[in-house]
């Protein structure tokens, strides 16, 4: 909503929407937390890429629409934990092999030359944004206090986001509107909903984490039309209804 009709550069929704988490994560953090125990939850690695990827994620948006972008988004993260679950030995069944197969079918379809087709830019930026998040969500699998951990790293990413805005500053506007929706972003759907996120991970494992997280781009889709007047293109259905076949076949158990 901020990013394609202009009301934000990128640069400036990536400083607004990682401030603003970090400023929300921390008052519930601290909640729980003491101020030194906080200061100590966040890793720079961590911090790192979660920063790769909210960039990668603006720089993409400006191009690209909603639902294809989280197609684009979350295929890539679901290779990225996927390569990782097999080179830590780690072998899916082969209903998940299936399942992974069909959803790797429906995003190769997606990107095929054609009228429908992303900007090669933006599709490029938000592929190196999914592997990014992938990367980010495997070093959280780990993590015993989700809200503390996901607070330390976007307190990291401040200061990442302070030099990026100080370089960007000749390129850089904002209203009022893509403001909000930057703090919005940053403090209620990036902030509490990777504190979900992380509290979730432990239970699912690499390989099944990898397939739920692709039932967001259908999700955000739907979100596009409803709230964004895009357009649903066929290739857009197919391509939809295969990963969310997929991801059915993966993660579903026989009784």
């Amino acid at each position: 909503m901020a990013l394609r009709p202009g009301l934000i550069d990128p640069f400036t929704f990536t400083t607004v929407r990682l401030a603003s988490g970090a400023l929300a994560l921390s008052l519930l953090a601290l909640a729980a937390a003491s101020p030194a125990t906080l200061a100590r939850a966040g890793r720079w690695r961590s911090a790192a890429a979660l920063f790769g990827y909210a960039l990668a994620f603006s720089a993409a948006y400006v191009e690209i629409g909603a639902g294809v972008g989280a197609l684009l988004l979350f295929g890539s993260v679901q290779a990225t934990m996927l390569g990782w679950a097999i080179a830590a030995g780690q072998r899916p069944s082969a209903r998940e092999w299936v399942g992974l197969a069909l959803a790797l079918a429906g995003l190769i379809g997606l990107l095929l030359p054609g009228l429908s087709a992303p900007a090669p830019r933006g599709a490029a930026l938000m592929v190196a944004a999914g592997i990014a998040w992938g990367i980010y969500t495997l070093r959280g699998r780990d993590s015993e206090g989700p809200l503390v951990t996901t607070a330390g790293n976007f307190l990291l990413t401040v200061p990442m986001t302070t030099v990026l805005s100080l370089l960007a500053l000749p390129m850089s506007h904002a209203r009022p509107g893509g403001l909000a929706l930057a703090a919005t972003s940053g403090a209620i759907a990036s902030g509490l909903g990777y504190t979900l996120w992380y509290a979730a991970l432990p239970a699912l494992g690499a390989t099944r984490a990898a397939i739920v997280q692709l039932t967001v781009p259908v999700l955000t889709a739907a979100a596009g039309v409803a709230l964004l007047g895009e357009t649903v293109t066929p290739r857009l259905v197919v391509c939809g209804g295969a990963i969310l076949c997929g991801v059915m076949l993966a993660i579903v158990r026989r009784r």
